[in-house]
């Protein structure tokens, strides 16, 4: 078969056929390069202060519309349920995190990151106020994050905090990062979501599309010196009349 690909008329039908293929690769590109750019923007306003309960209801999977949304709520620190995570890494280095536990009017429950420290931060020293808040929620980590071999827990996973809760009730499933600490502790730096991009899907079929093109122009040409080879090889074989 491959006698009959090296002979010149089969050597200038695959120039042509790369020829082709190379073009549609080309046009391929430029479609792509097209549905990029032609992207829709999903820009999502997380920094503008909204109550908790506009984006987010508990016992549910934290939205997308509310993961990383700057929000307020009304809430009581309740006494006796501060959890101290270890080996946060954070925006200003390692360090202890507490996490409290903040009721609603309603009787839901919120985790609340309110500080950072890089070492000696104590649970339950702070007094159970009640006011409102504001921070940044987020989704939930997982518990799988902590060293349970080690008695030690680095993870704001509300559902391992939903066991050492004295009474949690209904628990928000994400969790709140306070904006501003108090005095003893450092804020914990949080950053705005990244902007997301949905691509042209139309754009992105039709780069496929001469892709696929261009790959049938090569299949195109293989086929033909195969049947041609085929042809002779049976004539070959035929026995003489």
């Amino acid at each position: 078969m491959w006698r009959v690909a090296r002979r010149p008329k089969w050597i200038a039908a695959l120039l042509l056929a790369l020829g082709v293929a190379s073009t549609f690769g080309l046009l391929g590109q430029w479609q792509l390069d097209r549905s990029i750019e032609q992207g829709t923007i999903i820009e999502r306003n997380t920094e503008t202060v909204v109550p908790l309960e506009s984006v987010a209801t508990p016992q549910s999977v934290i939205t997308s519309e509310a993961s990383g949304r700057m929000v307020s709520v009304e809430c009581r620190f309740v006494e006796g349920d501060d959890v101290v995570l270890d080996n946060r890494r954070t925006l200003q280095g390692v360090g202890q995190w507490l996490v409290r536990h903040c009721m609603t009017e309603q009787g839901n429950s919120l985790a609340v990151a309110v500080g950072f420290a890089p070492s000696g931060v104590r649970a339950n020293t702070l007094p159970a106020t009640t006011g409102e808040i504001v921070g940044r929620y987020v989704p939930t980590e997982s518990p799988q994050q902590s060293d349970f071999v080690a008695g030690e827990i680095s993870a704001v996973a509300v559902p391992e905090l939903l066991n050492l809760w004295a009474d949690p009730g209904p628990v928000y499933g994400g969790y709140l990062v306070l904006s501003e600490a108090p005095e003893g502790l450092s804020t914990i730096g949080t950053e705005a979501p990244p902007t997301e991009s949905q691509l042209n899907w139309l754009n992105l079929f039709y780069a496929l599309q001469w892709v696929i093109f261009g790959l049938f122009a090569l299949y195109l040409w293989w086929r033909l010196v195969r049947d041609e080879w085929e042809r002779e090889a049976e004539n070959a074989s035929s026995p003489a009349p």
